[in-house]
């Protein structure tokens, strides 16, 4: 690997202007496709096959064809001024009005009136109109838009407070791009600091831009092709840009290191590429194994969500293994500091504070690693109060109309009015089909947790009907949870009686059984990451206790920050300064999409840090001293890396949609944990325990594991190296090492 990875980086530094021309034309090419594709939907990313609920769905549209469940819809509410009610003469006529005028639209299927359909609150005070349209939420026009809007503009001048929900007119969170730039700057300051050159500083931050430009416009271009939707490019983006800055990061740092060895510019950058180009490819395949066994979990938004992030860490890896180098041959003494061009001499660096910082670990390690463990399960523990929902309009800020109309109909109905469950009878079985539909019906009504049941609908054979029941709290409490179990729990005996069977569903109850899905595949899915994971990296480091360590380290950190989550996005610690209005349950998604992305990251340090101890054991250091070696040479740019990581996701944090902002801040959390505790401090003092054992292998398992040489022995021995072809650039130079 090493060898192979050596004379890819000797070669894309010669042909240098070709390679940058290649990248060059696959970036125009897919931003062609990106411009010239069609807009994708986002429509249905949220269902999940084979839950009750989602087959209660698919039975609807099979049922009732007529109504179509995935048509845009409308909620319009109205609230009278303080004192007044809706059904004053005035306010009766605005609303009337409004629901003509948007009836007679073309794109309209119906709208109904809340005075014929009784949708007005006990004090009068509120009402509300649902306006049903023919097509999708994104094949809305915006005339289509724009003359509901206005009807609703002309019932505002009325007096009435009108406020709308559901997704005809629902408001999209601000476009993407400041998130980025944000990090692209914190990111380059980073860089800056670490490396006192602007050059190499601009690399790390190009190359990252470049590889996330392919795969956004990739995204964009197979969108509508493949149903990606706007949530998978911004993660994508997310990880992207993290791990193509920081894999670029540990070229041009080895690059540098081994222009300080005294090494030419092309025969620096073969070996940079051999050696952290080899971390990187594995480090990138650990990232990758991650994001796309989420498609374990069977969530289609899920899946597409993890491969697109898998795609862009990919091209992350090429671009750190080709252009990287190519734009060093551009730029051989640029990405050097200005002290050391200035001076005329490289400075190898003898002692620094990661070596220090060893040491002290390495003094200490019974201290250090209890330290983490501990600090590490105190910040765990909220995690063990995790209640896992799906938010909807409730968690908007408050600012949104969708916000304002969600909360007058919890003031107006009750609080369950807006999370209804969608009761769909078969009673296909039944003597009498609508004798056991009204048995049901009555059985559900006098269900504990209840507060309406609407009459039955019945298909046009009427053996199926539809009941719309309202619970008495909202969506996403517990007692509402226990409400949908309740009431499935009597199918069984109302089978048996009636012949008839139902199934429940609704957004609530959808929501209800995504979160136990997901729940019950976090086991599944670690399993399978774990043990694919587990398997890389004993072929990586050919030791048993080192990828162990590694799990356990992973495990404690994402637990941890999953604890941090749940505290503040739960618990509410904080939330005020993320901008968290409304505390809740979290995202079902978060915990199992969490652990995913965690998983990978902290790999990635793990790689790059235990290698180059890796290296250093194998070129005869000592147990110990193999430790400090690393940290001596990777703890810096480890450390940067990681700081660049947490700046990237943290700017995240200030994204519009919710599952974006949880994600961002996990993300950040995380990564901190994971690089400054487990593999900084945790890691080392487990290691020094170890002494020799931690890199122990079983001899029959060291003649089955393919030698795929990370830390570049092969390279002092490869006829290849040292035969250095002169150079057009040239650089200050110290006498090679003896």
């Amino acid at each position: 690997m090493a060898t192979l990875l050596y004379r890819w980086g000797r070669t894309a530094f010669r042909r240098r202007w070709l390679v940058t021309l290649l990248w060059a034309l696959i970036l125009g090419a897919v931003g062609f496709g990106a411009v010239k594709a069609p807009a994708s939907s986002d429509a249905g990313t949220s269902f999940m096959p084979g839950i009750e609920a989602q087959k209660a769905f698919d039975l609807i549209g099979q049922r009732f064809p007529g109504s179509d469940a995935d048509g845009a819809t409308a909620r319009i509410v109205f609230v009278a001024p303080h004192g007044e009610k809706v059904t004053a003469s005035g306010h009766r006529t605005a609303i009337d009005t409004l629901v003509a005028e948007a009836a007679g639209e073309p794109e309209v299927a119906g709208a109904v009136n809340p005075f014929t359909a009784r949708a007005v609150s006990k004090d009068g005070s509120t009402a509300y109109a649902t306006v049903n349209f023919k097509v999708k939420a994104d094949d809305l026009t915006k005339d289509d838009k724009a003359a509901l809007q206005k009807a609703i503009d002309q019932a505002r001048d009325s007096g009435l407070t009108v406020e709308t929900g559901g997704s005809a007119l629902a408001s999209q969170p601000a476009a993407g791009g400041s998130s980025e730039t944000i990090g692209i700057v914190l990111a380059a300051v980073v860089l800056l600091i670490t490396f006192g050159s602007l050059a190499a500083a601009g690399l790390p931050l190009l190359t990252a831009v470049v590889g996330v430009g392919v795969s956004m416009a990739a995204i964009l271009a197979l969108g509508s092709a493949l149903g990606l939707s706007l949530t998978s490019g911004t993660l994508a983006t997310m990880v992207g840009l993290a791990v193509g800055i920081d894999y670029a990061l540990f070229v041009v740092s080895r690059y540098r290191e081994e222009r300080a060895a005294g090494h030419a510019p092309r025969e620096a950058a073969g070996l940079a590429v051999g050696t952290a180009g080899s971390a990187v490819v594995f480090a990138g395949l650990t990232v990758i194994i991650a994001l796309a066994g989420l498609a374990v979990v069977d969530v289609p938004m899920l899946t597409k969500m993890g491969l697109c992030a898998a795609g862009a860490v990919a091209v992350a890896v090429l671009v750190a293994l080709t252009l990287v180098p190519a734009l060093l041959g551009m730029w051989p003494n640029a990405v050097l500091s200005r002290a050391v061009r200035k001076r005329g001499r490289m400075a190898r660096t003898v002692d620094n504070a990661g070596a220090r910082w060893a040491r002290f670990v390495l003094r200490r390690p019974v201290a250090v690693l209890l330290a983490c463990v501990a600090g590490l399960g105190a910040l765990a523990l909220p995690a063990t109060h995790l209640q896992m929902g799906m938010p909807g309009d409730e968690s908007k800020p408050v600012s949104t109309t969708e916000r304002r109309a969600y909360d007058a109909l919890a003031h107006g109905f009750g609080a369950g009015f807006n999370g209804p469950l969608t009761i769909v009878v078969d009673a296909k079985g039944a003597a009498d089909p609508k004798a056991a539909v009204t048995e049901i019906t009555q059985e559900i009504r006098a269900t504990h947790g209840v507060v309406s049941v609407s009459p039955a609908r019945f298909d046009r054979a009427g053996d199926t009907a539809l009941v719309s029941a309202v619970p008495a709290t909202g969506p996403n409490t517990e007692d509402t949870k226990s409400l949908v179990k309740t009431i499935r729990a009597e199918r069984p005996g109302l089978e048996r009686r009636t012949g008839a069977t139902f199934e429940v569903t609704g957004t609530t109850a959808m929501n209800i059984d995504i979160a136990q899905a997901l729940q019950d595949a976090l086991v599944p899915y670690l399993a399978v990451i774990v043990g694919l994971a587990l398997v890389l990296l004993l072929v990586v480091f050919r030791s048993v206790l080192v990828p162990v360590k590694a799990a356990f380290g992973f495990l404690l950190s994402v637990l941890a920050a999953l604890g941090a989550v749940v505290a503040v996005f739960q618990w509410g610690w904080g939330a005020g300064l993320l901008g968290v209005e409304q505390t809740g349950p979290i995202m079902s998604l978060m915990p199992i999409f969490l652990v995913g992305i965690v998983f990978g990251l902290a790999m990635d340090y793990e790689v790059f840090l235990v290698a180059r101890m890796r290296e250093a054991y194998v070129h005869g250091d000592r147990a110990p001293q193999a430790v400090e070696t690393g940290f001596r040479h990777s703890a810096r740019v480890v450390v940067a890396a990681a700081v660049i990581m947490i700046a990237v996701f943290s700017a995240f944090i200030g994204s519009g949609e919710s599952m974006i902002k949880t994600i961002g801040f996990g993300l950040a959390v995380a990564v901190l944990l994971d690089a400054f505790v487990v593999r900084m401090a945790l890691v080392p003092a487990v290691l020094a325990l170890l002494g020799d054992k931690a890199w122990w292998l079983p001899r029959r398992l060291d003649r089955l594991l393919p030698r795929v040489d990370v830390e570049g022995a092969g390279l002092t021995t490869s006829p290849a190296h040292g035969t250095e072809p002169t150079d057009t650039e040239t650089a200050p130079q110290e006498p090679a090492r003896t």
